[in-house]
C-alpha cells in the first residue's frame, strides 16, 4: 500500500502546467469531467486522449507516477468493466454462457468506460501532482465567489484544503499501523474474507481515532489564532490569470465542443 495513492501530493516543478492558475487547472478538470461523458465513439476518446497524454507529458512527471494513481482504483475499474463486458446484451453475440454474453457492443462500452476511468484519474491526479493544496483552495474559492450569498464559500475551501493536505498524512499512518500489525504476525492476504475482514478492524479503529484526534487538535489550534471565516480577511498570496491561462481554458473548451460534434 506504501505510496501507492498519490492523489492530494504535490510535486514541485517550473512546468508550463505547474505555472499556470489554479483557477485554469480547475476550469479544465471540470470541463473535462462534464464532458467525457458525451463522447461515446473512438474518435472522441482518441480527442480526449491525445489531450490528455499531451497535459501529463507538458508537467515533466513521469508517466509511471499518474500510472501509480491507478493502483488504487482498480479493482473499481475492472469491476465496472467486467459489468460492462458480461452483462450486455445489445449487438452482435460472440459467446454466451447463463446470464453471462459477450457482444460486440459489450466490448465496446467495456473500452470506453475503462478509457474514462484512466482519462477522469489523470486529470484529476495532474491537478493535484502541480498544484499546491492552499493554491487550490484559494482557486475553487474564487471560482465559487459570484455564489457566496448562497454558498459558505469560504469554508467549502477551507474543508477541501484539510482534506487535501491530510489525505498523504492518513495514508502514512495507515501504513504505520499495518507496519506493527504485521510485526505482530497479523496476515492481511490469507485466510477467507471474513477472516481479511476481521484482520482490517485493528487498522480502522487506532485509525479513526488518530483522525479525530488530529482533527480535535486542528479545531483546537484555528480557534486558539482566533479563526472567524472569510469575512474580511486578506491574502498573502494572490492569484494572478495570464494569458496562458487564457489559452489553456480556449484550447479545452474547442475540445468539448469537438466532442460534442463528434457524438453520434
Amino acid at each position: 500500500m506504501k505510496n501507492s495513492f498519490i492523489m492530494g501530493r504535490y510535486l514541485a516543478g517550473d512546468s508550463v502546467i505547474h505555472r499556470l492558475d489554479p483557477r485554469t487547472k480547475l476550469s479544465v478538470m471540470f470541463l473535462i469531467l462534464i464532458f467525457i461523458f458525451f463522447a461515446n465513439n473512438l474518435a472522441s476518446y482518441a480527442l480526449f486522449g491525445v489531450f490528455t497524454i499531451g497535459s501529463v507529458l507538458l508537467t515533466g512527471i513521469s508517466l509511471k507516477v499518474f500510472l501509480k494513481g491507478l493502483r488504487p482504483m482498480i479493482l473499481l475499474i475492472l469491476l465496472t468493466v467486467g459489468l460492462q463486458l458480461f452483462f450486455t446484451r445489445t449487438g452482435e453475440i460472440y459467446w454466451q454462457w447463463r446470464f453471462l454474453a459477450l457482444t460486440d457492443e459489450g466490448i465496446r462500452n467495456a473500452i470506453f468506460i475503462f478509457l474514462r476511468f484512466v482519462f477522469i484519474i489523470f486529470i484529476s491526479t495532474l491537478l493535484t501532482l502541480t498544484t499546491k493544496p492552499l493554491e487550490i483552495t484559494d482557486g475553487l474559492e474564487k471560482l465559487l465567489y459570484p455564489f457566496k450569498h448562497f454558498l459558505p464559500v469560504h469554508e467549502i475551501a477551507l474543508m477541501l484544503s484539510i482534506a487535501l493536505r491530510f489525505v498523504p498524512t492518513l495514508l502514512e499512518e495507515t501504513d504505520k499501523i499495518m507496519d506493527a500489525q504485521w510485526a505482530r504476525g497479523v496476515d492481511f492476504n490469507t485466510g477467507s474474507l471474513l477472516q481479511r475482514i476481521k484482520a482490517v478492524i485493528p487498522i480502522l479503529v487506532p485509525l479513526f481515532v488518530s483522525a479525530f484526534d488530529r482533527a480535535y487538535d486542528l479545531s483546537i489550534a484555528m480557534e486558539a489564532r482566533g479563526f472567524q471565516g472569510g469575512e474580511g480577511r486578506s491574502k498573502y498570496r494572490q492569484l494572478i490569470w495570464h494569458s496562458k491561462d487564457t489559452w489553456a481554458v480556449w484550447l479545452t473548451v474547442i475540445v468539448c465542443l469537438v466532442v460534442l460534434y463528434l457524438r453520434t
